[in-house]
C-alpha cells in the first residue's frame, strides 16, 4: 500500500512540474525570443558615404597626403633602417641600383610590391599617387 502512495505523489509531482513548465514557458516565451535576439544582435554596423547614416561623418582626408605624410606614417619603419633590404632614406647607395632600372619601375614595384615589400608597403588607403609622392619624398635629393 505504501509504494502505491508513494507512485501516486511521485506521478502528481511530476504532473505538476509539466503544468508549472509549460505555463512558465507560454509566459515567458516572448522575453525568452527576445533575450536571444539581444544575445545575437550584430556588434556594429557598415556605413557608406551617401547613405544617411554618413551624414556628418567625415569618411575621407580633405585631399591626398604628401610624401613626406606617407613616409612618416607608413614607410619609415623599414626604410629608416633599412629592414627586410629597403633602400635607406636619402640613401643614394641604396637607391642607386634601383633607380638605374627607371623610376616608372621604382614606382611599379612600390605600387604593386616586391621581394618582402607588400603592395604599397601596406598602406592600402594610399593612392597610386601618394606612394610615388614618398618615394619622390625619400629620394629627394639624390
Amino acid at each position: 500500500m505504501k509504494l502505491v502512495q508513494v507512485v501516486i505523489q511521485y506521478k502528481l509531482a511530476i504532473v505538476s512540474l509539466v503544468i508549472a513548465f509549460s505555463l512558465f514557458g507560454n509566459a515567458n516565451a516572448g522575453s525568452v525570443e527576445d533575450a536571444i535576439a539581444e544575445r545575437i544582435k550584430p556588434v556594429g554596423s557598415v556605413c557608406v558615404a551617401g547613405d544617411d547614416c554618413a551624414k556628418g561623418l567625415l569618411l575621407a582626408a580633405a585631399g591626398p597626403k604628401s610624401g613626406e605624410e606617407v613616409y612618416n606614417s607608413s614607410c619609415l619603419a623599414c626604410h629608416s633602417s633599412g629592414a627586410a633590404g629597403a633602400p635607406k632614406f636619402r640613401n643614394a647607395g641604396d637607391w642607386a641600383g634601383r633607380l638605374a632600372a627607371g623610376l616608372d619601375t621604382v614606382y611599379a614595384n612600390a605600387i604593386a610590391g616586391i621581394g618582402a615589400m607588400p603592395a604599397k608597403g601596406l598602406c592600402m588607403s594610399c593612392s597610386d599617387d601618394e606612394i610615388k609622392a614618398s618615394i619622390d619624398y625619400m629620394i629627394e635629393g639624390l
